[in-house]
């Protein structure tokens, strides 16, 4: 197996592959992948590969990993036209392959580079928003015209439904969804404290946690204004921000900040950045933020937030409101109503912890992963592929399923 990346940088794609990708290995597959760059400038953060956590927990389980050494965020090569090493390198990646992964429809337009060996591709889709990603969508359906693609795997129903309307043919169109480690994520004590005590919020504080990538999708303004009007209502209330661009360091945020607090303090108002441990994080919440506008499908933030026992609270986007349902709370995209649902759901949170506790198994990685296993054997064998479900694939068995990862 071989999956193309288009890079490694923060994102929740990216830490569903790569978990995929271990979880499969872990299963008797050989993994291997082929980074388009190497290096990735977006967020206001330069980020390398080899700081990356999924680059190293892949290699750190002896998965190979090459790159072509691009470097994305800065003007440089066309990101459409291949250099001859280029080709070759990839080339040589694809040539021993029985089938490909690529995350995401940006590296088909790699993939389908002439004189490449051929190999049948499945394409996994993270996003429900196809028509606002430039080119990519344009590249899904010619490689699925030239015979390229042999499948595609969607996180949401919502993805699923976005790619339909969009052209992509619905026999095609298989639905995954996303699972995490349930041994990693869940409720903790320990970390609650530590985490709390790093950052001096006391043990009883409500805590409000948003962990998205300084992006337009993920509608920071909105969120901030959320957390200003909540802040002011709640005296002893804390808010954690986390991923990349979540830093002092960028004057994008830092101009957010200033228009929606004004000169109002914010030092309740954390900042962390990209951050390794998550499940700590999470479990030092009360609550999971989500405000995006548009192009989320099934985002990861809520489901590890809440399988470390913080209350969802979201916009409807994507499959936001289907994975919220009967454990939190989903929202129009107004500040006082949202942080109205942070209050509600804060001062709930032990009436919810009955239905997250109960969901747990809907949203683990050992079903993903089983899921994921059974269609790539379906390509393999050349077998024809039938339509997949939530429903359908919670009880696929294969090699995988010896894994004790929850």
């Amino acid at each position: 197996m071989l999956s193309v990346y288009e890079g490694f940088f923060s994102g929740g794609a990216r830490i569903v592959h790569s978990d995929v990708v271990l979880g499969l290995r872990e299963g008797g597959q050989h993994h291997r992948v082929l980074s388009v760059h190497g290096e990735v400038h977006r967020e206001a953060t330069r980020q390398r590969m080899e700081d990356d956590a999924c680059y190293r927990k892949l290699t750190a389980a002896d998965v190979g990993i090459t790159s072509l050494g691009r470097t994305f965020g800065t003007r440089g090569a066309d990101p459409a036209v291949f250099t001859g090493p280029e080709l070759a390198d990839t080339a040589r990646a694809t040539a021993d392959a029985d089938v490909i992964l690529s995350l995401k429809e940006q590296p088909l337009a790699l993939l389908r580079q002439a004189g490449l060996p051929r190999r049948p591709v499945v394409v996994c889709l993270h996003r429900s928003d196809p028509e606002n990603q430039g080119r990519a969508l344009d590249d899904l359906k010619a490689a699925i015209a030239d015979g390229t693609v042999a499948a595609a795997v969607c996180c949401a129903e919502s993805t699923r439904a976005a790619y339909e309307a969009a052209g992509v043919p619905s026999a095609l169109l298989h639905v995954i969804p996303n699972g995490v480690d349930l041994i990693r994520f869940r409720p903790d004590a320990a970390r609650r404290l530590a985490v709390r005590t790093s950052l001096d919020i006391p043990a009883g504080a409500p805590v409000v946690v948003f962990a998205a990538r300084y992006d337009g999708m993920k509608n920071v303004p909105l969120f901030l204004a959320a957390a200003r009007a909540w802040l002011a209502a709640v005296p002893d209330g804390h808010v954690l921000m986390c991923g990349a661009g979540m830093t002092a360091a960028n004057p994008g945020l830092d101009a957010d900040i200033a228009t929606a607090f004004g000169d109002e303090d914010h030092g309740r108002l954390h900042r962390l950045g990209v951050r390794q441990d998550m499940e700590a994080v999470y479990a030092a919440a009360d609550v999971v933020a989500l405000t995006s506008a548009w192009g989320e499908a099934a985002p990861l933030c809520l489901i590890e937030g809440m399988m470390c026992g913080a209350v969802p609270v979201a916009t409807d986007v994507g499959d936001s409101a289907a994975i919220v349902a009967g454990h939190g709370l989903v929202t129009p995209p107004a500040p006082d109503a949202i942080a109205a649902a942070w209050t509600e759901a804060a001062a709930n949170r032990s009436a919810y912890t009955p239905a997250l506790t109960a969901s747990r198994e809907r949203f683990s990685r050992t079903r993903m992963i089983a899921s994921y296993a059974a269609l790539i054997d379906q390509v393999y064998a050349g077998a024809p592929l039938s339509l997949t479900s939530p429903e359908d694939t919670t009880n696929t068995t294969n090699t995988t399923n010896n894994t004790n990862h929850g």
